[in-house]
């Protein structure tokens, strides 16, 4: 089991349910809760650390404050509010602002030496926000960004298919949001090109958009998939797998965008993002990618206002 350190700012839904999923993978020794709620972090912590019990491994899963950054060997943030039915994730940066002021003069001053990971929406706005308040280098402040939209993205492949996801290789891109758009000139299932899989992008797209509201309208949030999403991503770090994921990085001339954070695909190792992976893309996906980051620019410029 590799030991290290994961401390989760935020102890509601999701980063519950992150705190589980890292618990069931094994990717670190020890999980902190902190949450200003400090009562509700321990109590989420003694219920995940009772799972422990039946897993073929220990974890050490304990509340905390934000102190125990300083010698962690990641931070994730996954403060917020979750998103309501009718509701888009740009819908809650007046408040995700909010909250994360507050929570940058807690973390300023501990000089963070670990990758930091948000989770919060609006996820690109957000850890654009944070990585300027903390004052950190790009590589080390990023967001989860598209990574459970590809998740996504590989399920309807998957099912429209009927291959096994494993064989799936594609990426959503963009924002974390109803402009994110798909590089279909770069999926392949099994090496065949999605061009000869015989299905319709526009299907595709939309369904791979709607997944999450269609989870939120038909039980109230979504849970499961982030917390995945998170232990994989988690595991990438603290194992320095240098595995390639779709994360939303600060671009500086990527893809023809400079101080925008945006979801492509990065090399992922300890450090945090190593690299960043430059597809070929086609002359229409440019423009959809285009539109995505002037979207995310616009609310980038609007929480600087706030």
């Amino acid at each position: 089991m590799e030991q290290g350190k994961v401390v989760i700012i935020g102890a509601g839904h999701v980063g519950s349910h992150c705190a589980y999923a890292l618990a069931a993978s094994g990717v670190c020794g020890e999980i902190v809760l902190v949450d200003k709620a400090a009562e509700k972090a321990s109590a989420q912590a003694l219920d995940v650390a009772d799972s422990v019990s039946f897993m073929d491994r220990n974890v050490t899963v304990r509340s905390g404050g934000y102190g125990e950054c300083k010698d962690a060997g990641l931070t994730v943030v996954a403060i917020g509010e979750p998103r309501l039915p009718g509701q888009t994730r740009l819908d809650l940066l007046d408040r995700s602002v909010e909250l994360l002021k507050g929570l940058a003069a807690e973390l300023k001053p501990l000089k963070l030496a670990c990758p930091v990971v948000t989770i919060t929406n609006p996820a690109d706005i957000v850890a654009d926000y944070l990585r300027k308040s903390l004052e950190l280098e790009r590589w080390r402040c990023f967001g989860t960004g598209t990574l459970l939209d590809t998740a996504r993205l590989v399920r309807v492949i998957g099912q429209e298919t009927g291959a096994d996801r494993r064989s799936v290789c594609a990426f959503s891109m963009g924002e974390h949001g109803d402009s994110s758009m798909v590089p279909f000139s770069a999926i392949t299932v099994g090496g065949v090109p999605f061009e000869k899989l015989g299905l319709d992008k526009e299907k595709v797209l939309e369904q791979t958009r709607r997944a999450g509201m269609d989870i939120i309208e038909g039980k109230g949030s979504t849970e499961f998939g982030i917390g995945r999403a998170l232990a994989e991503l988690a595991g990438c770090i603290l194992r320095d797998e240098k595995r390639v994921l779709p994360v939303s990085v600060l671009l500086d001339g990527e893809y023809g965008q400079r101080g925008v954070h945006c979801g492509v695909p990065c090399r992922i190792g300890k450090s945090g993002i190593e690299k960043i992976i430059q597809l070929d893309l086609s002359g229409e996906e440019q423009r959809m990618l285009d539109a995505s980051c002037q979207v995310i620019r616009t609310h980038i410029e609007r929480a600087a206002a706030l």
